[in-house]
């Protein structure tokens, strides 16, 4: 008996040290940068809230009818999109951004929810994220199509083929840079969504350059200019957007 419980007591704080070792590496993120930091303050074009589990941009004298809900990378602080959210809501969207527990989106799928529930009033939503975010983006889509129009993906791609056959309205950016999500990664993504997916190349794009959180670990560098990366970024989500009224 005593040596059962000795080994269920090593056990016990095997578990106890790798539980805390992985939740000190989750917490250690990718801050914003002073640029994100500025984003995050409202102007004469949007008005930026901070509120419990999300931050939203709203277009300045507008009542949108149309959002979009946004997952971060892995082990990025949500706020450090905010240059380029801040730049689709001036285009007249709703814009919110989530933050995930442990900033890993896949333990926080639902995160949407909580905007959704806030905002009836938007009566097209559309969902996206960055990297992780966006497979937990598409994992939310694949689950709510009755709500969800529309699903961005952000140098990222899905885990699985679950949206193939499906009605959602796709979108995929990347970065031709990118060391990460690569262009190969992108191309062999295809079989896994609607033949009816937009793919969008930013040329000399990378992955960082999607936010705004400094350099990122395996990437490539960028040959486009990070503020370029989010004009098209915002451009093309936006005609993206638009569409979804159609």
């Amino acid at each position: 008996m005593k040596i059962v419980k000795r080994v269920l007591l090593g056990l016990l704080i095997a578990t106890v040290i790798l539980t805390a070792g992985f939740i000190f590496w989750a917490s250690a993120t990718a801050q914003p940068t002073d640029v994100a930091s500025q984003a995050l303050q409202s102007d004469a074009q949007v008005v930026v809230t901070q509120q419990t589990g999300f931050v939203t941009f709203s277009p300045a004298g507008v009542s949108p009818t149309t959002g979009f809900i946004f997952y971060p990378g892995g082990r990025v602080d949500y706020r450090a999109y905010a240059p380029v959210l801040h730049k689709i809501a001036a285009n007249g969207y709703f814009v919110a951004v989530v933050e995930v527990n442990l900033n890993l989106a896949f333990f926080e799928v639902e995160a949407a929810d909580r905007v959704i529930a806030k905002y009836p009033e938007i009566t097209h939503w559309a969902v996206g994220g960055h990297s992780l975010g966006g497979v937990a983006a598409s994992l939310y889509a694949a689950k709510h199509q009755d709500v969800i129009k529309g699903l961005a993906f952000w140098a990222s791609y899905p885990s699985d083929d679950s949206l193939k056959a499906s009605a959602i309205h796709v979108i995929s950016i990347y970065g031709t840079n990118d060391g990460l999500a690569t262009s190969e990664k992108i191309e062999a993504s295809k079989a896994l969504l609607p033949p009816q997916t937009q793919y969008v190349p930013i040329e000399g794009g990378n992955h960082g350059q999607f936010g705004a959180y400094g350099v990122q670990d395996g990437d490539n560098p960028a040959s486009v200019s990070a503020e370029e990366q989010w004009a098209q970024t915002a451009d093309a989500i936006s005609k993206f957007l638009e569409s979804l009224t159609k």
